[in-house]
């Protein structure tokens, strides 16, 4: 096992080597330029077209099954996770407190990243055989770029990295966090994530002596998955903000409370980001791997899995809900994830040996007591719950465009046994390594989309703005 995990690690450096980092954030940086700084001009405007019922908004012919908020809050049911919690506490252990400083900028050239990707899901996306809207990286690299190699490398990378991203991290996170707070063995907790997921995966499962909160999971969890993406759509809807906000509540309890400690606390980010200690030491770069990689493990800008959603929602102008997907980073990264890196540097608990959800556990603690660390095992719960929800649907899509309907079925069985593993582990980093190969791998396809489509972004997005002086003029008149 040591011998599979150094062999991981050496290939997940490799694949987070200064190439991908580069392409990464030099794709944000260039669409960032190109589109003319767009995350800053039309962020209210994006906002707005999230937030604003439908009705209120301009009444034309528009494919897709679910709305531009339901769209919002499934791509975000997939990205906030264990990445705004985990993943934030491993980026400051790995790479220091200025990891996270170089999460933000990450985020920030990644919402353009993320609006580019969303306006080609849409504009690419097609009707498939069951009926359903069907669009993401895949199929704007068959239709738009013209390179199906590049699809079907980009969606055999997606539909294993399901199984990390979207599964064994998420519910080793659940697992571990199960077993700080409540002593729960992991292997019970594994067993019963195995059981859960047959049941809602295979609708033939249904397990004795199951408590009455499992029971009201599995059921909830199988008119989720079973109905597809409409239901997961309107499911989302609902508890996504209301988790958000009483992960973000309790944050925003503590930086309120101890208002004098967030100075320092933002200083000692900023002087660990570009110290000549951090330079000199060989941290900047340990800051900078792991404040982009687990940026992006939360966000998913330029992974390409959040247009899958995108691509699924009613709009007229592919323009309309790029500038939706766009607020998704705003939300994951620079407000959720900033909660959960600036409660753990204020606590100071990063140099006590603990990492992982431990980390984030005690730091809640150090300010609110025990109910801090049960604050957070319970949204972890539900942040996570809610990825496996969004990346049963991602990995489907993949694995569809693959091989057709005749993968679907063996896929989910592989899908229940991973979720059951994933949580049954101890190794952290083994996971963690496996979930940032793919993620990695899966990015370098739909970078290179990015790039040599951004003509089409450009050009569609000319177009959506003189749609919205249309429809400014029409509303004045």
């Amino acid at each position: 096992m040591n011998q599979i995990e150094s062999w991981l690690t050496s290939l997940s450096n490799l694949v987070w080597g200064p190439h991908l980092l580069i392409l990464l954030v030099g794709t944000g940086i260039f669409l960032t330029v190109r589109l003319g700084f767009i995350q800053v001009t039309r962020l209210g405007v994006g906002l707005k077209e999230a937030f604003i019922p439908k009705a209120e908004q301009p009444k034309k012919k528009q494919r897709g099954d679910i709305s531009h908020f339901q769209a919002l809050m499934t791509a975000l049911a997939a990205t906030v996770g264990t990445g705004n919690m985990v993943g934030v506490a491993t980026a400051i252990v790995l790479g220091g407190p200025g990891a996270v400083v170089w999460m933000w900028l990450s985020g920030f050239v990644g919402m353009a990243t993320k609006y580019a990707e969303a306006i080609l899901a849409v504009k690419y996306r097609v009707v498939d055989e069951r009926g359903e809207v069907a669009g993401g990286p895949m199929y704007y690299l068959e239709h738009g770029l013209k390179k199906k190699w590049l699809g079907v490398l980009f969606a055999v990378f997606a539909s294993v990295a399901a199984f990390g991203i979207g599964n064994g991290v998420q519910t080793n996170s659940i697992s571990l966090a199960l077993n700080n707070s409540f002593n729960v063995p992991m292997v019970v907790t594994g067993i019963v994530m195995m059981a859960v997921t047959a049941f809602v995966i295979l609708g033939d499962l249904t397990p004795p002596k199951m408590t009455n909160a499992v029971i009201v999971m599995m059921a909830v969890t199988a008119f989720v998955i079973l109905g597809g993406v409409k239901s997961i759509g309107k499911v989302v809807g609902i508890f996504v903000p209301f988790m958000i906000f009483a992960y973000v509540g309790s944050g925003l309890v503590i930086l309120i409370m101890n208002l004098e400690l967030v100075p320092g606390a933002l200083s000692t980010m900023f002087s660990s980001t570009f110290s000549a200690e951090a330079i000199g030491g060989g941290a900047l770069g340990a800051a900078i791997r792991y404040g982009v990689a687990r940026g992006v493990f939360s966000n998913e800008a330029g992974l390409g899995s959040a247009p899958i959603a995108a691509a699924a929602a009613k709009t007229d102008f592919p323009g309309r809900q790029a500038l939706v997907s766009m607020t998704q980073v705003l939300i994951d990264t620079l407000i959720v994830c900033s909660i959960t890196g600036l409660t753990i540097v204020m606590s100071g608990q990063y140099t006590e040996g603990l990492e992982g959800i431990a980390l984030t556990q005690a730091s809640f603690a150090y300010f609110l007591g025990p109910i801090g660390e049960i604050i957070v095992t319970i949204s972890l719960v539900f942040f996570a719950y809610s990825t496996v929800l969004g990346w049963c649907y991602y990995g489907e899509r993949s694995a569809y465009y693959l091989l057709g309907e005749k993968v679907i079925v063996p896929y989910r069985v592989l899908y229940i046994l991973v979720a059951g593993l994933g949580a049954m582990t101890t190794n952290l980093n083994l996971i963690w390594s496996i979930s940032d190969v793919f993620n990695g791998l899966m990015a370098i396809p739909n970078l290179i989309g990015l790039l040599f489509l951004s003509g089409v972004v450009v050009a569609e997005t000319k177009r959506f703005e003189l749609e919205r002086k249309k429809e400014g003029q029409s509303s004045a008149a």
